[in-house]
C-alpha cells in the first residue's frame, strides 16, 4: 500500500511513523524527515538534558513500536516513508550542538550521509535487523556517529 495524506487522518500510527506526513515527499522523504528532526531540535535544546534524553528514550521505544506497526500496514520491511526513525537520528546527532547554523549544518550533513551510505555497523543493522527495532536501529546508529563527530570537530576547534 502506498499511503496517501487522507490514510495518515485514519491511521494514527501512520501519522507520527511518516513524520507527520512529511515522509509523503515523493523526492527525499528521509532528508525531509531529517529536516523535521532539526526542527525539534530547536526547542528542546532549550530543555534539561534530562528531559531531552527522556524524550530521546521514549521517542526510540515509541519509534520502534509504530515504525513496526507502519511497516505492516504498508506491507513493506523498511519503507522510505516512514521517517520518524531519522526525526530520532536527527535528535541524537545534535544532542548538546549549539544552536549555531554552522554546527547544526554539519550534523545535519553528516546525519545524512551515514544514513544514505550506511557505513559499517549500519549497514548490517540495516540488512540484519527487521521489524520496529531494525527500522530505528540504524538511524540511531548513524545519529549517534554524527553526534561524535559533531563533538569532535567542535573540541578540535576549541583546542
Amino acid at each position: 500500500m502506498k499511503p496517501q495524506f487522507l490514510d495518515l487522518l485514519k491511521q494514527p500510527v501512520l501519522f507520527f511513523a511518516l513524520g507527520f506526513g512529511s515522509g509523503l515527499v515523493k523526492k527525499g522523504p528521509g532528508t525531509v524527515g531529517s529536516v523535521v528532526g532539526l526542527l525539534i531540535y530547536i526547542p528542546l535544546s532549550q530543555a534539561p538534558q534530562w528531559i531531552f534524553i527522556g524524550a530521546l528514550l521514549i521517542g526510540f521505544f515509541w519509534g520502534v513500536s509504530i515504525c513496526g506497526r507502519a511497516a505492516h500496514l504498508l506491507e513493506i520491511k523498511d519503507p522510505g516513508c516512514i521517517v520518524w526513525d531519522e526525526i530520532i537520528g536527527m535528535l541524537i546527532a545534535c544532542f548538546m550542538v549549539p544552536l549555531e547554523i554552522g554546527w547544526l549544518a554539519i550534523a545535519f550533513l553528516s546525519f545524512r550521509v551515514l544514513d544514505i551510505f550506511k557505513p559499517w555497523p549500519i549497514s548490517w543493522c540495516d540488512r540484519n535487523l527487521s521489524g520496529g527495532f531494525g527500522i530505528m536501529v540504524d538511524d540511531v546508529i548513524a545519529g549517534v556517529g554524527a553526534c561524535a563527530l559533531v563533538h569532535f570537530l567542535m573540541w578540535a576547534v576549541a583546542i
